[in-house]
Parts: structure tokens; C-alpha cells; sequence
């Protein structure tokens, strides 16, 4: 390399590169930032192998207690923990089986964590597409009457999450769930991209604006200035103040949300602040609610569930195509860092997630591979360069070290308990506009955006499933013929020159 291509290479190394005191551990410039090798997994620990961010912990205090705020509250009202007769029987108060409740979020929190940790570059959630379907196919069993030792729906919800958890380990462990993610056309990918954007739109026209309309148009203008409008990034450019603003991403929308919306638009009621650690009673969860407590499933069980944790692993599946294409689109301009997504590792995670949640705090919503929102309000000020954000890792690990942190700090749970649904909106909204974004850009060709939209009106009027098939048929009709095409002329291709001639169609030279 000549003095002219090392100063070139030179002027990419961002400022301040590798300076900071923390990580303790540093990478090279176009690096994966240092990890623990462990089998599949690459265990990053916080100060020594990634830094901390403190705007991610700002935004995971809010996010992340929202997010698990609202999985306790379907938990609770699936398990029957909201009819009087049920709280009585258990020996609690109203708010007694709420604080209790916050156990199953106490347990998800901690399985929030094991993604980043173990080197799995997604902020994970819930499989939220299949809620839907989970509710419908748990309301076959009769609400649990604990007075009387009806707990069957919990049975049945044991059950399913076990398959859901083998479905996950068998997808991980054969590296059948890496072929799939790869090998999917880019057509239906972006189908699936477009879907969670248009789905996660409705949800928050159809589902959040009614009980609190103005709440949420502002809070999620609020939202998309800070993290989309460029007259703002420019100058957020010249301006320390407003860079230092812009860098807060969805905060200052969740701060409105929860400080200035009960007292001027009156939509949602003022909090009642509880103080202290929130209460974590493991005991009483396994006690009641698990297989240590009321006993293992009847094979009856397992056997209905099939079909359910087939549905709930195709739905799953979408999350890995969108996972990994966030992450590759997220960190196309940063060259100062490299980020592996493994599809594989990626299953095996969360049949880990889900095998810990069926065993010790069975969660309705289930643990699925992504939360889109979560992971786009990372990556929108990831790319926004090293100065903003140093690594990857410390943005993603942050986050949901940061959510184990949030859900333990009672005040901090109640205050934002009656803005529950104002925060799942605002997500909903994000994934809305940064999967718009990136499916519309993942379609290259006309028959690419065109199965992409079909594939996206379908999944937003219908299930998943369904969508799925709808875009594999199209690509079938469409496309398959001429990839069909394709790898015929090139099995017939001679080895000796490259042409694409046949070697039938050769006249001799």
C-alpha cells in the first residue's frame, strides 16, 4: 500500500476510534467487537467487551418496562388474575396479583438479556403476530378457577410453548433455520419486511388511537422528527444542543407520554406511584402457574398443540428474514465495525428463551427472535456513525441489560403503567416507517415489488401463514420458471471456458 492509499484508508477511521476508556476490550477498525467463544455463542459482558450506552438505557427505563407491562397484563388476563373470585382464592389483593403478575416480566426480562449476550445481534420480544392466534387457541379451555383446580388453559399454554421451544432448538441445532433465511427469495423477504410495517401500522390506527387518539399522534410526531426528519439531523449537525437532543431517539416522545399527557390532554389517568423494588415471588409463580406446582401436561396436550406451534414457528420464521436484513441494512455505512447475523444461533437462543419461560413463568405472548421497534431505535442512531454510537453491541446489550434493570424499580413500573399502551404505539409506529423503508429498498426488480405488496396487503388482512403461501405461490408463477431457467443453462455450461453456449448448439470454431 503507497503513502496516497494509507492516507485514504486513515481519513475512514472515525475520530476518537478505540480512545474511550471502555470497552476494555477493543476492536480493530472492521472488526467484530471482542467475545467470549462458547460453542455456537459469543458471550459479550458489559465494560469489558462492549460500552455502556446510556441513551439505551434511557429509552430501555420506558420501552422495556412498557413492552413487559403489557405481556403481563395479556398473562394475567389469560390466567384468569383479573376476576375477583381467582384473586380471592389465590390469598391476594387486586394490587397484590399485579405486583405478583410482574414476576412473569421479571422472567422474561432476564431472557430479554441472553440474545446479546450470547452474540445475537437483535433486541428480542415477543412472536407478536401469533398473540392473536395464541388467545383464540387458548380460549378452547375454560378460563383457570383456582378455588375449584381448573387449570387446564395453563396446561394447554405449558404445552405449546414446549413445542415452540423444540421447534426453535430443532431449527437451530440441524442449521435448517440458516437455509431457510438464506435461501428465500428476495421477493417474498421483502414481502415479509413490508407485512410487520403495514401490520404494526393498523395495529396503531386500529387498536391504540381509539382510547387515546391525540396521546398518540403526538407522541409519535414526536417520534419520527427525532429519529427520521433530516432539516433536524442537519441541524443537529452545527448544534451540540440539538445533536445531544436528536441522540434521544424515541425518549422525548415516551417523556411526553408519560409526564405531560395525563395532565393536558387527560386521556390516560394519572399514575399511582408505588416505591420500593418491585416484589419478585418466584414460589408462588411455580407454585401455581407451573409444572412444579400443578403437575406436568396430559399428552392430550402436546398432541393438540402441534399444529398451534407450527403456525406460531412459520410466523417466528419471518422475524429471522427481517432480523437479518435490519442488521445488514443497519450497518452497510459503518465499515469501522462488523456484525454477524446467524439464523442458527439465532433458534438456538430462543428455544433457550422459551424453554426457561415454559418451565418457571409460562408467558402467553411467547419469546420470539425480534422486536422490531425495539431494534430499529437502536439501529436508526447506529448508523447515524461512531460518534453517535461506538459499537453495535453496546447499543443492543444496553438495552436489555438495562430492561432487567427497569422492571425491578417499582416507581418506575407504576408510573409508567397507565402509559402502557401509548409506548406499544409508538414502537408499532417506528416499525411502521423503518420497514417501509427497508422492504420497499430490499425489492429491486417490478415482479419483486409487486409479490412484496401482495404479500403485505395479505399478511395485514390475514394470517401470516397464509401470507406466506401467497407470496411462494406468486414467486412460483412469477419467477420460478425463469430460476428454473437459469440453473438449467448453468448445469449445461462447459467447466473449460464459461460460455453459455451448450454444448449442442457448438458449430466447431
Amino acid at each position: 500500500m503507497d503513502s496516497d492509499e494509507k492516507k485514504d484508508e486513515a481519513k475512514k477511521i472515525p475520530d476518537g476510534f478505540n480512545t474511550e476508556r471502555f470497552p476494555l476490550k477493543k476492536r480493530e477498525y472492521g472488526g467484530e467487537q471482542p467475545y467470549i467463544k462458547a460453542g455456537p455463542f459469543n458471550i459479550r459482558i458489559p465494560l469489558i467487551h462492549h460500552e455502556w450506552s446510556w441513551t439505551e438505557f434511557a429509552a430501555a427505563l420506558f420501552l422495556g418496562v412498557a413492552c413487559l407491562g403489557a405481556g403481563v397484563t395479556t398473562t394475567m388476563t389469560t390466567f384468569g388474575l383479573d376476576v375477583p373470585a381467582n384473586i380471592e382464592a389465590l390469598g391476594l389483593t387486586e394490587n397484590g396479583v399485579f405486583l405478583m403478575a410482574l414476576t412473569f416480566g421479571f422472567m422474561n426480562a432476564l431472557c430479554y438479556y441472553l440474545p446479546s449476550l450470547l452474540g445475537d445481534p437483535v433486541v428480542p420480544g415477543w412472536i407478536t403476530p401469533a398473540l392473536p392466534l395464541t388467545l383464540r387457541y387458548l380460549s378452547d379451555w375454560q378460563v383457570p378457577d383456582y378455588a375449584a383446580g381448573n387449570v387446564d388453559r395453563i396446561h394447554a399454554m405449558i404445552a405449546l410453548q414446549m413445542l415452540v421451544a423444540l421447534s426453535f432448538l430443532i431449527m437451530g441445532a440441524t442449521g435448517l433455520g440458516r437455509k431457510l433465511v438464506d435461501g428465500v427469495p428476495m421477493s417474498i423477504k421483502a414481502g415479509v419486511v413490508l407485512g410487520a410495517g403495514v401490520t404494526a401500522g393498523m395495529n396503531v390506527i386500529q387498536a391504540r388511537m381509539p382510547h387515546a387518539p391525540y396521546t398518540i399522534v403526538i407522541a409519535v410526531a414526536l417520534s419520527f422528527i427525532f429519529l427520521f426528519n433530516r432539516t433536524f439531523a442537519r441541524k443537529a449537525e452545527t448544534s451540540a444542543f440539538w445533536r445531544l437532543m436528536r441522540n434521544q431517539g424515541v425518549v422525548p416522545a415516551q417523556l411526553f407520554a408519560i409526564i405531560l399527557a395525563p395532565w393536558l390532554l387527560r386521556e390516560i389517568p394519572m399514575p399511582q406511584i408505588q416505591w420500593g423494588m418491585t416484589p419478585i415471588n418466584l414460589g408462588f409463580v411455580m407454585d401455581h402457574f407451573t409444572i412444579f406446582g400443578i403437575g406436568w401436561p396430559a399428552a392430550s396436550y402436546f398432541i393438540k398443540a402441534i399444529p398451534m406451534a407450527i403456525t406460531v414457528y412459520i410466523i417466528a420464521f419471518s422475524d429471522f428474514v427481517l432480523a437479518k436484513e435490519v442488521v445488514a441494512e443497519a450497518t452497510e455505512p459503518r465499515p469501522d465495525e462488523k456484525v454477524v447475523f446467524d439464523a442458527g444461533r439465532s433458534n438456538l437462543v430462543s428455544f433457550i428463551r422459551n424453554a426457561i419461560m415454559a418451565v418457571f413463568a409460562p408467558w402467553v405472548p411467547m419469546c420470539g427472535p425480534l422486536w422490531a421497534s425495539g431494534l430499529l431505535t437502536i439501529t436508526e442512531r447506529y448508523k447515524r456513525g461512531y460518534s453517535t454510537l461506538h459499537s453495535y453491541w453496546g447499543g443492543v446489550c444496553t438495552f436489555r441489560a438495562a430492561t432487567i434493570i427497569a422492571v425491578l424499580t417499582l416507581p418506575l413500573v407504576t408510573l409508567i403503567r397507565p402509559a402502557f399502551a401509548i409506548f406499544f404505539g409508538i414502537t408499532m409506529a417506528v416499525q411502521c416507517f423503518a420497514c417501509g423503508n427497508i422492504g420497499m429498498r430490499m425489492a429491486k426488480t417490478a415482479n419483486d415489488r409487486g409479490i412484496a405488496t401482495v404479500m403485505a396487503a395479505t399478511l395485514a388482512c390475514a394470517t401470516p401463514g397464509w401470507a406466506l403461501l401467497v407470496g411462494v405461490v406468486m414467486w412460483l408463477m412469477l419467477e420460478g420458471t425463469e430460476t428454473y431457467h437459469e440453473w438449467k443453462l448453468g448445469k449445461e455450461r462447459p467447466v473449460d471456458g464459461g460460455s453459455n453456449i451448450r454444448p449442442t448448439d457448438r458449430k466447431g470454431c
